[in-house]
């Protein structure tokens, strides 16, 4: 564009050439609107006219269009052929198995040959008129009269002959014949598949029907497998190799299922066979990139079965899973991959792609995976053993050392996989190994069967170790590396050492973890966090066993208690985030035990022990008005130890109004911070109100009012004064608990009352506080009062409900039910918005 003509000439060529693009861009729509109609046209009920632009396009009239098909020429052609060769089939089976008995010897050489002459040479002819379709047809005719020829055969000249070596010689000569034509007419699909599967026939019945054992069989198919591989590996058509990979596969699978059976039966017969199937699997691997972990795997596991099989005579029983293990293993450093100043890993690195490698070390990692599977019964019996407990406690009895019934070896296995894993520089084999070191702990004590002392010692030490990780996780990571990004075309070259440090371009969470390129801003010590809560998570699980097996004897309690009790507190103290608060829970938690076995100990009665449980929330309170960081959770966790505390002192009314009043107490003064004012004055005004009523009730008192109004009273002035020098102030605060201070106790002597003055004078003074909460909008007043005056009238009402019920016809109730629900459904929503409404109107009170 010309910038300098004058503005009104440049408005005019831009004008004109949006006009010229507009019409482009509306030519192109209507041709893809036609093209569009074109492509779909066989499953629309008329066909798209020619399009309009279209060098000599012919206008569509109104009269009558061509039907559409409804299937392709090329679908129907190949249905009709299909059908015509299944019917000629058939035909062919019936004549051989039916009529063949009707006609002489000659007889039936002359048709048998000239029919599947004809068939064998009519796709000639036919492929030289294209006609493929009716050629492959002709041709599978053909292929089945030959099979129909060799039975007839067997049938007449050859009866005597066994059944399974004749198909064996049969089968060979009809793949090679197949072969032979397919190869001759290469146009037809069906002759060259169909030979690849006769193939799979000849050594495996030739065995049986030489009288071969398993073995012999495993070996034919091995042989046969192979045969399979190579047509994989040199022949070009699909479908002949995916034919041959069905064979390998199956008589492959049955050879090395077999070689793993005679590896465990007969060593020296099954290694040799494993071996022989292990060799072509891997150089099918090393040929097939697309089939290199997966054929490398199966290799490597054939390998491993075969080294332990021969192996195992040669050791204990209890060394059998072991040997195993250290098989795979050897197979899995075969499989690493190379590092930098490894000679050996990068001489492995030249010799064996990555897909092998990756499949031979992932076969002799599953090897190992399987030995630690075996190796975790131990662990669960040193964890769970002594939460099974069948002795009282303190009896000195030790239960759980009948249960150490299981080979030593199980922790030979659990420390070798942990020290290899410890030796691979990665955050997910460190973890392994972290959690490989915590099983081994906790199995130790089971699997040699060590005395009490030192299983209690062990445990616990145990537990302090992953407590100790989880405070400090820093030599964890020692020696920890990151991958480094991927580098490719597409990657964006690395900023010099003094700019932060990009991303990684594989988006791994620490690819750009380098000493040379530091990243501020990233969150410091990933690795250390989740080695850390890894570690954490193992002591906070092997805490509860140690707790358990020290039940046996009673100075062990006290020492496992106060034990857990120092680590959890140095954990709530010197760790950092989440596991500082469930640190501290869990000591508030270990410290109820503690008060417990210390009451259990004194002989405490369920009352007393109620009150010494109450020193746990005492404590939480203290220790959260100065540690803010836990304060929270350790107040939560010790006002839920108050419950069980009141299920106890249940058993004694009088101890259970003084454990209320005492937690009252406590919640009081944690009301004076004023972070926790709000829920625990509520809190203590509850539990001093519950006091006082379990109180009146073990005082056996009739007239409550007697003791509550001298409360209330004072309430109600007190909330009154309040409210006038805050008119903020929520009318819940201000008289909430001195009307629930009379209310409450009342209306529960008014129902167990036989006489009418108290409920009456209850709904009197439940109708006058409800109507001042009314006129004054307080909402504490209108619920607190209508409740009462709704239940008071209840109570007075029932009994004449039931007298009423009970003279009514028993169908009478549920039909005054039914229209109420009906009359209730018919104006469903308008009573949903009077509810709502009433919940809005009490909401807006104060």
């Amino acid at each position: 564009m010309d910038n300098s003509l004058p503005p009104a000439d440049e408005l005019v060529l831009v004008d004109r050439e949006l006009a010229r693009l507009d019409a482009r861009r509306s030519q192109l729509l209507a041709r893809r609107a036609w093209l569009l109609r074109a492509l779909y046209a066989p499953a629309s009920s008329t066909a798209p006219g020619p399009f309009p632009s279209a060098p000599g396009a012919r206008p569509t009239g109104p009269g009558p269009r061509p039907p559409v098909a409804d299937s392709t020429p090329r679908s129907a052609q190949n249905v009709l052929l299909t059908l015509g060769g299944t019917l000629l089939t058939i035909a062919a089976i019936a004549f051989t198995l039916v009529s063949w008995g009707s006609m002489g010897i000659g007889g039936r050489s002359v048709v048998l040959f000239a029919v599947t002459s004809a068939a064998l040479a009519a796709p000639v002819a036919l492929l030289r008129r294209s006609l493929v379709s009716t050629a492959e047809s002709v041709a599978a005719l053909g292929l089945v009269l030959m099979v129909l020829d060799a039975y007839a055969l067997h049938r007449v000249a050859l009866p005597e002959t066994d059944g399974l070596g004749y198909t064996a010689v049969a089968a060979a000569v009809l793949a090679g014949a197949w072969t032979a034509y397919g190869s001759g007419l290469s146009r037809l699909r069906i002759p060259l598949p169909v030979a690849v599967a006769a193939g799979q026939l000849p050594l495996p019945l030739g065995v049986l029907a030489a009288g071969g054992g398993p073995t012999a069989f495993a070996w034919a198919a091995l042989v046969t497998a192979v045969a399979d591989g190579a047509v994989i590996l040199w022949t070009r058509p699909a479908a002949v190799r995916i034919t041959a990979a069905v064979g390998a596969t199956a008589l492959g699978g049955w050879a090395l299922l077999t070689g793993g059976w005679l590896s465990l039966t007969s060593p020296w017969s099954g290694a040799p066979l494993l071996l022989a199937a292990a060799a072509p699997t891997l150089y099918v691997a090393r040929r097939l990139p697309a089939l290199a972990v997966a054929a490398s795997s199966v290799a490597g596991l054939a390998a491993v079965a075969a080294a332990g099989g021969l192996l195992r005579p040669a050791v204990p029983t209890d060394w059998t899973v072991p040997v195993y293990v250290l098989c795979g293993l050897a197979l899995a450093s075969v499989g690493r991959p190379s590092r930098a100043g490894d000679g050996a890993g990068e001489a492995t690195g030249r010799r064996l792609p990555g897909g092998m490698r990756l499949g031979l070390a992932g076969a002799g990692a599953g090897v190992a995976a399987l030995g630690v599977v075996w190796a975790l019964p131990p662990v669960a019996v040193g964890l769970l053993g002594p939460m099974a407990r069948t002795t009282e406690v303190w009896s000195g009895e030790h239960p759980v050392r009948a249960l150490t019934s299981y080979p030593g070896t199980a922790v030979l296995v659990l420390a070798v996989a942990a020290g290899v894993l410890a030796a691979v520089p990665r955050l997910w084999a460190r973890c392994g190994a972290l959690a490989l070191v915590w099983a081994l702990l906790t199995a130790l004590p089971v699997s040699p069967g060590l005395p009490y002392a030192a299983t209690l010692a062990l445990q616990l030490l145990t537990t302090a170790a992953a407590l100790a990780c989880a405070v400090r996780p820093g030599p964890l990571t020692r020696g920890l590396r990151r991958p480094e990004p991927a580098v490719g075309p597409g990657t964006p070259k690395p900023e010099p050492a003094a700019a932060p440090a990009a991303p990684s371009a594989s988006g791994a969470p620490w690819g750009a973890w380098a000493p040379s390129r530091p990243r501020p801003e990233a969150p410091a010590a990933e690795p250390g966090t989740v080695l850390g809560w890894l570690a954490f998570a193992g002591g906070l699980v092997s805490a509860p066993s140690a707790v358990a097996l020290a039940l046996d004897v009673r100075g062990a309690t006290f020492t496992a208690l106060g034990a857990l009790l120092v680590l959890l507190v140095g954990v709530a103290v010197l760790g950092a985030g989440a596991r500082r608060v469930v640190a501290a829970c869990a000591a508030v938690l270990t410290a109820t035990g503690l008060v417990v076995a210390v009451a259990a100990a004194r002989g405490f009665e369920d009352h007393w022990t109620a009150l010494a449980l109450l020193l746990v929330p005492a404590a939480t309170a203290a220790v959260g008005a100065k540690a803010r960081p836990v304060a929270l959770p350790v107040e939560i966790t010790g006002a839920v130890v108050a419950l069980p505390a009141f299920a106890l002192a249940a058993s004694r009314p009088a101890f259970l109004a003084l454990a209320l009043a005492l937690a009252g107490v406590i919640a009081a003064a944690t009301a004076v911070r004023p972070e926790r004012r709000r829920f625990a004055s509520w809190t203590a005004a509850v539990l001093f109100v519950l006091a006082t009523w379990v109180r009146l009730a073990v005082w056996e008192v009739a007239t409550p009012e007697a003791y509550t109004l001298p409360v209330t009273v004072p309430a109600l002035v007190v909330g009154f004064l309040r409210r006038r020098r805050d008119r903020e102030a929520s009318s819940w605060t201000a008289y909430g608990p001195g009307l629930a201070a009379t209310l409450a106790p009342s209306l529960v002597a008014a129902w167990t009352d036989p006489e009418w003055p108290r409920p009456l004078a209850l709904g009197v003074a439940a109708l006058v506080v409800t109507l001042l909460g009314a006129r004054f909008r307080l909402q504490a007043l209108l619920v607190l009062g209508g409740s009462a005056l709704a239940l008071d009238g209840l109570h007075e009402l029932a009994p004449y409900v039931v007298q009423a019920v009970g003279a009514l016809p028993r169908w009478l109730p549920p039909a005054l039910a039914g229209l109420l629900l009906l009359a209730v459904g018919a104006t469903y929503e308008q009573r949903l918005r009077d509810a709502r409404r009433l919940r809005d109107r009490v909401a807006r009170m104060r």
